[in-house]
């Protein structure tokens, strides 16, 4: 069975059903699910072994877990719906916000082949810019959002783009919070907080409060992804301190989870990832603050080469976003600038598929270093817009 071969849903599909698959308990499932790497953005293996991992790459794994995964929760949910078909209605449910991502695929008309492009896109946006450390955070690991999207899907389809956003949000605000927890914040730590705190979709004073959000985190799956978030954003600098396992022992009680749950969850990360460090790139890196820093400030290093004339000629066209732009290499932006700035981007991206990765969940996080590095790599266009406004 091969992933990138066409027909691979199809045939998975049919292997998965002739197993006790779904006999599985759903926190057993999380768990084991979890053991693959598929919760923390690096797939070592494949879920319950239902597939022989040989000869898979990363993104092939990932695509069979996330395949698996949606294919559990749609079983235990006892739908009447055809799996294939309820998964592709609910992609289309949540494509509004990122409409230039899945738009050219629905005019597919078979349905098994529909699934595995938006699979494939979902995971792989480009072959080559997104590397394995900044796949590991912001993207894949990020994939979990969508399984949940769907679980509620399938339980009620209304408003579901608005459960997603709000499951999102809720997500920054946690993570962001433990974040803020660190006691010795190296400068690359102080780069990533001020990286999250830059791509919150919402002004401050509109964004969830740290008790909205956790009011939001209700289901058992929920609860036990926020947990294992929290400890990912907690062991970037490889420790978990007194204060962030404080705030842990607070998050068990605000979710009201037995004690057991965080002790499995920190035991879980640390096992993963010392067994693991050979095969997950990202752990090699002295800091992983720093790796992550980094990285997503090559991805969109390479995003603007690559895409530079049709930003030019997109930006050209919003004078005020040229401005303000231009502005940001002389002095700091204020919020309601940065925001702006923001708005309009994404507006851009938008109408360059390749930048679609704004659209996916996490993606807001390289917005500050989009703003940051497109007037440096962008000298002439941004020279001549200084010369206009002046």
């Amino acid at each position: 069975m091969n992933p990138s071969a066409h027909g691979w849903i199809k045939k998975l599909i049919k292997e998965v059903s002739e197993t006790m698959y779904s006999d599985t308990e759903l926190t057993e499932f999380y768990n084991k699910l979890k053991q693959t790497g598929f919760i923390y953005g690096s797939n070592i293996k494949v879920v319950l072994d239902i597939v022989k991992p040989f000869d898979l790459t990363e993104e092939e794994r990932c695509k069979i877990n996330l395949l698996l995964t949606y294919y559990f929760i749609n079983k235990k949910a006892n739908t009447s719906q055809d799996f294939i078909e309820s998964l592709i209605d609910y992609y289309k449910a949540i494509s509004e916000k990122k409409r230039s991502f899945f738009e050219e695929l629905f005019s597919d008309n078979s349905s098994d082949s529909l699934l595995e492009k938006m699979i494939h896109k979902r995971i792989h946006v480009d072959d080559n810019f997104i590397t394995k450390s900044f796949n590991y955070f912001l993207i894949n690991a990020l994939l979990f959002v969508d399984v949940l999207g769907y679980q509620r899907f399938l339980i009620d389809n209304k408003s579901i783009k608005t459960y997603v956003n709000n499951l999102e949000a809720s997500l920054e605000t946690i993570i962001f919070s433990v974040m803020e927890k660190k006691v010795n914040k190296s400068h690359y730590d102080q780069n990533l907080i001020k990286l999250f705190e830059g791509s919150i979709r919402h002004k401050k004073s509109q964004a969830p409060s740290y008790h909205d959000a956790i009011s939001l985190i209700t289901t058992p799956l929920e609860k036990l992804y926020v947990v294992d978030l929290v400890c990912m954003a907690s062991w970037t600098d490889k420790i978990i301190d007194k204060a962030e396992r404080k705030f842990l022992s607070e998050l068990k009680s605000s979710l009201a989870l037995d004690n057991t749950v965080i002790t499995q969850s920190v035991d879980d990360i640390n096992t993963f990832y010392n067994e693991h460090k050979e095969d997950v790139a990202f752990l090699s890196s002295k800091n992983l603050a720093q790796s992550f820093y980094d990285n997503s400030s090559k991805v969109v290093t390479r995003l603007i080469k690559r895409n530079s004339k049709r930003l030019i000629r997109e930006l050209s066209e919003s004078k005020e976003a040229m401005s303000l732009l231009a502005q940001s290499t002389q002095r700091h932006l204020t919020d309601d600038e940065q925001k702006k700035i923001q708005t309009q981007l994404l507006d851009i991206f938008k109408s360059i598929p390749s930048l679609a990765i704004f659209m996916l969940p996490g993606g807001m996080l390289l917005l500050p270093l989009f703003v940051k590095f497109i007037p440096k790599l962008l000298p002439s266009a941004f020279d001549d817009n200084r010369i206009e406004d002046g």
